[in-house]
């Protein structure tokens, strides 16, 4: 429940140079009774962010990586292979330390429920991560001398690089839940500028994941292997952009916390780095220093759009406007919402 306090009425001049006395209605105040807010800001901290822009680095990273592999680029593969199984790791590290508990993770593949994204998710990530998994023993096992192949862990190591090609692809079919459903767990809860962004927020999350992974490979590979990752890098980068223009469009209010505060600090930032991480694209066939400054421009652009939509959800779920704005613009849409008693 809120109260909205304002001013008494004011006096305004008319055009014609006379003076009226004309009723202005202040703008309201909104506060929620006792000082609680209407709705409870996540409890998550910065180990959530940092879950979702790894997990979408590992998912991007993997599709690259069979690319990489199937049209004979080495460098690329391996970085691709490598980057995926290291940001998947980070990844789980950083939602175990959410959880509190490695068992937690576990618990959670007892059940499916279709109906959680967090259940979802969970499933995703335990489909996916095997297959990156052996992708990357298969790459490491590839940088081995030749003496190590040899007894039973030599048939071993050989048969870990047999199984890299389709490990990887496997990986590479799952890679694009796991880049996405990250955002369908924010949208699914009532925080305002999370739930409002629903339609555009996994689109975001995708385009982001993949700008930064072409970053990744733009790093980890040689000028004369790296135009897919190139082209990964500017694809990704543009969608995101008109996707996130889109998105505020679509979130009315509540798109007000991405341009204020510490949200809007790293929405900014990262606008301007994936803004210059993507003209560097077009100069990274070129140079090879150019490539490694538009990679890195790329990652912490995607970085810093993950930091910076959780720290506006977190705002937005602080201020009471966020909910009552929309739901009283709603009720003028739509009308109040009828109780039908099923018999």
């Amino acid at each position: 429940m809120t109260t909205s306090q304002g001013s008494s009425a004011d006096f305004v001049r008319k055009r014609g140079g006379g003076r009226g006395e004309q009723s202005m209605v202040p703008e309201a105040q909104f506060t929620s009774y006792y000082g609680r807010n209407i709705v409870k800001a996540s409890p998550w901290k910065a180990e959530i962010p940092a879950y979702l822009f790894s997990g979408g680095v590992a998912a991007g990273s993997s599709l690259l990586a069979a690319g990489g592999d199937l049209t004979g680029r080495p460098a690329l593969r391996r970085t691709g292979r490598l980057g995926a199984i290291v940001a998947l790791g980070f990844s789980m590290v950083a939602l175990v330390s959410d959880l509190g508990r490695p068992s937690r993770f576990v618990n959670m593949l007892r059940t499916v429920k279709l109906t959680s994204p967090m259940s979802v998710g969970t499933w995703i990530l335990s489909t996916y991560g095997p297959f990156a998994a052996l992708a990357a023993a298969a790459e490491l096992a590839g940088l081995l001398p030749a003496g190590a192949y040899q007894g039973r862990i030599g048939t071993l190591l050989r048969l870990t690089r047999w199984a890299g090609r389709p490990a990887g692809l496997v990986a590479a079919v799952t890679a694009p839940p796991v880049a996405a459903y990250t955002a369908v767990l924010l949208a699914d809860t009532a925080t305002p500028s999370w739930h409002a962004a629903y339609r555009e927020l996994p689109f975001v999350f995708t385009a982001s994941a993949t700008a930064a992974s072409g970053g990744l490979g733009l790093i980890g590979s040689p000028v004369t292997q790296n135009l897919p990752a190139r082209r990964m890098a500017l694809g990704g980068a543009v969608v995101e952009l008109a996707m996130e223009k889109q998105m505020e469009r679509s979130m009315g209010i509540t798109a007000e916390p991405l341009h204020h505060g510490k949200a809007g600090k790293l929405m900014r930032a990262a606008t301007f780095l994936t803004v210059g991480g993507a003209a560097g694209t077009l100069l990274a066939g070129r140079s090879r220093t150019i490539a490694v400054l538009s990679g890195a421009a790329l990652m912490a652009g995607s970085a810093c759009t993950r930091f910076g939509v959780f720290e506006a959800g977190q705002a937005s779920a602080r201020d009471p406007r966020y909910t009552v704005v929309p739901q009283r613009e709603r009720l003028e849409t739509e009308g109040p919402t009828r109780y039908v008693e099923k018999r």
